[in-house]
């Protein structure tokens, strides 16, 4: 138990690790679903592209 918050802040003087860990973990939490969106996206787009292009070539070989 702490006595204090600036006790609980300072984690025992582990602070810098428990924080930065801490910190870390939240920044990819963060940041994973914006790049899963964004690989999304452009599997998608070039699905889309190679849908288009097959389109093309089929109307193109008739």
């Amino acid at each position: 138990m702490w006595n204090s918050s600036t006790e609980f802040f300072a984690m025992g003087g582990y602070a810098l690790y428990v924080w930065c860990s801490f910190g870390a973990c939240a920044l990819v939490f963060l940041l994973e679903p914006l790049a899963v969106r964004a690989r999304h996206k452009t599997i998608v787009r070039r699905l889309q592209r190679e849908v288009l292009a097959e389109q093309f070539d089929q109307k193109g070989s008739k």
